[in-house]
């Protein structure tokens, strides 16, 4: 298979980046800088690497780019610090996914592409009744409020959820929401819910990013895992011990 991954420089796109390759898969990725990414990966001749940001590439580019990848791997987030958070871009997420998934449409591809979001156990899935606290529910608002990433994170699986929805000609997706993210060495053992069964916010669970990328790896090359998820929000969480 062909992947696409935006965001594969960072701390969880970094993880699913080394997963495909040591599978064997081909990778495409689009970073600003390889300077994050190993040697020893760049040198991997299933990789192919555009340097640029997804949100100034021309819209030519980037359905060159799109073109012939079997799935599209989302692991893009705002750096958290004073730029990150309230700089610009703000709608990072959003715009990535709205030109990523227009580029795939421009192609009009014969078998439907997969498009895997990571996004936040902080954020509901609308499609379902997901209750919260009326504590959580403030403060969510004021979340939305004071903090652009939050409304980015909602608004690009918004885009997924009613943009392109369920009967889209060219696209499948799913929408991953991990809770508390953690460092770790080794994929382990890790649990999949329609729907948040604690708090984010009050309550959260912890989730490795290496979990994260081995859940994405699996959705894009397990046809019947996909077909259990697609469409949907699951939520991942470690295993507590």
């Amino acid at each position: 298979m062909t992947i696409l991954i935006a965001g594969a420089s960072g701390a969880t796109g970094r993880l699913l980046l080394d997963q495909l390759l040591n599978l064997g898969h081909k990778v495409k990725i689009i970073v600003r800088s390889t300077q994050n990414i190993s040697k020893t990966i760049l040198e991997n001749e299933n990789l192919t690497v555009v340097e640029g940001s997804i949100l100034e590439l021309t819209d030519e580019k980037l359905v060159k780019t799109v073109n012939g990848c079997d799935a599209i791997a989302s692991c893009l987030g705002h750096t958290p610090n004073m730029s990150g958070l309230f700089g610009q871009p703000r709608k990072l997420v959003t715009e990535t996914t709205r030109r990523l998934c227009h580029a795939v449409k421009a192609n009009k591809p014969s078998n439907k592409i997969k498009y895997v979001l990571m996004n936040t156990a902080g954020n509901s899935n609308r499609d379902l009744s997901e209750k919260i606290s009326f504590g959580q529910k403030i403060v969510i608002a004021l979340l939305c409020l004071l903090l652009p990433p939050h409304v980015d994170n909602e608004n690009a699986a918004d885009y997924l959820r009613v943009e392109i929805n369920q009967n889209d000609n060219f696209i499948q997706w799913v929408v991953i929401r991990p809770d508390k993210l953690i460092n770790e060495s080794v994929v382990s053992e890790y649990n999949l819910y329609p729907s948040p069964i604690r708090s984010a916010l009050f309550d959260a669970g912890k989730t490795s990013r290496i979990n994260v990328a081995n859940f994405m790896v699996r959705l894009i090359a397990d046809n019947e895992l996909w077909d259990k998820w697609q469409g949907q929000m699951p939520v991942i969480y470690n295993e507590e011990t």
